[in-house]
C-alpha cells in the first residue's frame, strides 16, 4: 500500500513541478507526523527529483546552470529542515498536523490565486 503511494506521487510530480502539495495529504493521512513524516517526505522528494534530474539531463534538457542552481537550492533545503526538526519534534503530534494543515491550506490558497492571475 505504501509504494502504490509513492508510485502515485511520483506521478503527480512528473506533471507538476512540486510534490509537496500532493504527498502531504498522504503522508499525514497514513499517520506520519514530526519526525517520521519529515524523514519520509525527504526520502521521496529525493526519488523524484534525482529521478527528474537524471532523465532531464540524459535528454540534454537540463543546462549545467540550472542543475547547479538546483543543488543550492537543496543544499538550501537541507539546512532549513536541520534547523527545523529541533521544534518539530518538540510540537504534539495534533499540534504538528495542524500546522500542516494550515500550510496546506495557504499552499492550495496560493496555488489557486497564481491560476487565476
Amino acid at each position: 500500500m505504501g509504494l502504490l503511494l509513492i508510485l502515485s506521487i511520483g506521478l503527480v510530480a512528473g506533471v507538476v513541478a512540486s510534490t509537496g502539495p500532493a504527498s502531504v495529504p498522504v503522508f499525514i493521512g497514513y499517520g506520519l507526523t514530526k519526525g517520521a513524516f519529515i524523514g519520509t517526505e525527504a526520502a521521496a522528494s529525493l526519488a523524484i527529483y534525482l529521478t527528474k534530474t537524471l532523465t532531464f539531463q540524459g535528454t540534454g534538457a537540463l543546462p549545467v546552470a540550472d542543475f547547479v542552481r538546483g543543488l543550492a537550492v537543496g543544499a538550501a533545503l537541507m539546512v532549513g529542515a536541520f534547523v527545523a526538526k529541533p521544534f518539530a519534534l518538540r510540537l504534539a503530534p495534533e499540534t504538528f498536523r495542524f500546522m500542516m494543515d494550515g500550510l496546506l491550506a495557504i499552499s492550495g490558497t496560493c496555488f489557486v490565486w497564481n491560476g487565476l492571475g
